[in-house]
């Protein structure tokens, strides 16, 4: 090999969790058997100068290899293990105002509608974030990014969905394009300007303003290249938006080339899962209501289930059925669903929770917040595992297994050693403790 700089070589861990490595899309059980992720023993891995891996292999085989090579960085993860980037599925990061209030009305019995009619839930956060400066808006987010990727996420899906109102609704999406072009993160951005009904208005008439407002201003400055946004989300739920209006409001979206990834039966069963399988959706999210049904459409559309264990937590909802989803061949995703009502920022509780609470193993809660989160946002071609010709997006764990990463509840702040994003630290954790 001729001589040639790259950016970061990761050498002699314990453990590197490929996931994949026969470019699979998404993993799912196989005949009634455990998700199978690949892990290569006492192995290295190389990123290139463009920011992509080039090569993952045994630390011997690497380094003879890669011997006339010079590297930026170079890592020695003897003892350690490396994974790649976690990916949240579901997140609502831009937002302003406080809701620590209403957890104390949830401790005391009150429902999620039940905080909605009393004026709180989405519609306080709208009237803060109306209100907010964009600058103001864009401090709060690069601040949560930060800490989710400090636990270890280096993709998440980013929504808009707190203005329910053109101008609100653009600040938002501009927020999330400028944080794309700043921050040390990937971000798959969706438009959710459906997240509830306008207070005065109604289900009508909210429909037709996204409908006829919305979604050709979005169209028009997308055409222009000042925006880039991915999917398409509406919240598909009694009280909120009904099947025909959901429906409307995302074959729209499609038609202007954004995936399909929306809220469905998550308080009442709605058949929203069969609703995004005939609409050839990507993913549903929340399902903690889903059919019989509606399970079996999405495993035949290969739409994911985007599970979201936190909201349940925090609601006390029946946990989705993750064990039906994964028995039925269904791509099952994980999202930390942040947002003022579930404020949790990693992923490494999520796949904790995922795991005690949804009875998930513990591969395929790595599965579902790598290759299958990233499938859901429509990346797993670029995300999601250690495969080369993908984002050199990784973390580094100070443990010998990487089981340690779920198994710890809460302990990913001392294990996360290091976090790449494209090549480049952008986590150096040098308080790491031993197990």
């Amino acid at each position: 090999m001729s001589t040639a700089r790259f950016k970061l070589l990761v050498k002699n861990a314990r453990q590197v969790l490929v996931i994949c490595n026969k470019g699979e899309k998404y993993l799912t059980r196989a005949n009634g058997g455990d998700i199978d992720i690949h892990i290569i023993q006492n192995a290295s891995v190389v990123v290139d100068s463009d920011g992509l891996i080039e090569a993952v292999g045994p630390a011997d085989v690497i380094e003879s290899e890669y011997s006339r090579v010079s590297f930026d960085r170079v890592i020695d993860a003897t003892g350690m293990c490396v994974l790649p980037g976690l990916v949240d599925a579901h997140t609502h990061p831009i937002w302003a105002g406080d809701r620590v209030h209403e957890f104390a009305m949830k401790l005391a019995g009150a429902t999620y509608m039940d905080v909605h009619r009393a004026g709180g839930g989405i519609h306080f956060t709208v009237e803060r974030t109306r209100a907010a400066a964009a600058r103001d808006l864009l401090a709060s987010l690069s601040g949560r990014l930060e800490r989710m990727r400090r636990a270890g996420t280096t993709l998440a899906e980013v929504k808009s969905g707190y203005g329910l109102e053109l101008p609100t609704e653009m600040k938002m999406l501009e927020v999330m394009e400028e944080a794309r072009r700043t921050l040390p993160i990937g971000i798959s951005s969706t438009y959710c300007g459906a997240h509830a009904v306008p207070k005065g208005k109604s289900v009508e008439e909210a429909t037709a303003d996204i409908l006829q407002v919305q979604l050709p201003a979005l169209k028009g400055r997308m055409a222009t290249g000042e925006l880039r946004v991915d999917n398409i989300d509406v919240f598909c739920e009694e009280g909120v938006f009904d099947v025909p209006s959901t429906r409307a409001i995302l074959q729209a979206g499609k038609d202007m080339g954004l995936n399909v990834n929306f809220h469905g039966d998550e308080l009442h069963p709605m058949n929203a899962a069969q609703l995004g399988a005939e609409l050839g959706a990507l993913a549903v999210s929340h399902l903690e209501e889903v059919t019989d049904q509606g399970i079996a459409a999405m495993a035949r559309a290969k739409t994911a289930a985007i599970l979201l264990p936190t909201t349940a937590y925090i609601l006390r909802l029946a946990q989705p059925r993750a064990r039906a989803m994964l028995d039925a061949g269904v791509i099952v995703a994980l999202g930390s669903d942040f947002n003022p009502n579930a404020y949790c920022c990693s992923m490494p509780i999520v796949m904790h929770l995922a795991c005690v609470n949804m009875r998930m193993s513990m591969p395929e809660a790595l599965a579902a917040a790598t290759i299958n989160a990233a499938y859901a946002l429509g990346r797993s071609h670029t995300h999601g595992s250690l495969e080369a010709g993908k984002h050199g997006d990784l973390l580094v764990i100070a443990a010998p297994r990487w089981e340690h990463l779920i198994y710890q509840l809460g302990g990913h702040q001392e294990l996360i050693r290091y976090v790449v994003v494209k090549g480049d630290v952008v986590y150096d954790n040098d308080q790491t403790l031993a197990l």
